[in-house]
């Protein structure tokens, strides 16, 4: 008997903290905007220039904002908060049914099972006139060549 809760302990620890191993506490913040080279500040205290960029090691439970700035185009401020990820709850579900009241507290207390929201930020920039930006200019056309006979 002592054999058999010693193999269901030593189970219930192996599976702890499954979020946390599978997707860990932190993801990667993208932004990407229209049109690209604009920087963005969040109140985290990082920034990225020029967009599109990334954001690297930004807590899954993390509420913040991102302010983008380009010339010619008005600042724009953005909320990111977080939710409860499929693929969180999944390894947290997996904790419980398996027996893991320790592996399902560690994932609940690291965020593991959270994700940030939007991610990834797509901003289209406003012109500061109010105007849309006019059409990017094209190379004329190549004159097709007469035929020689």
């Amino acid at each position: 008997m002592k054999k058999i809760a010693l193999v269901l302990a030593a189970a219930s620890l192996s599976v702890a903290g499954c979020a946390t191993i599978t997707r860990g506490s932190t993801e990667a913040f993208v932004i990407e905007t229209t049109p690209g080279g604009a920087t963005a500040r969040t109140s985290l205290g990082t920034m990225c220039e020029p967009t599109p960029c990334v954001i690297p090691n930004v807590s899954r439970e993390a509420d913040f904002t991102v302010t983008i700035e380009r010339e010619g185009y008005e600042t724009a401020t953005f909320n990111i908060t977080h939710e409860t990820a499929r693929d969180g709850a999944m390894g947290m579900a997996g904790n419980v049914l398996v027996g893991g009241v320790i592996g399902a507290a560690i994932d609940a207390n690291s965020g593991a099972t959270q994700e940030l929201v939007p991610n990834p930020l797509v901003v289209t920039l406003q012109p500061l006139d109010g105007t849309t930006p006019p059409a990017p200019v094209e190379a004329p056309a190549e004159p097709e060549g007469e035929a020689v006979s």
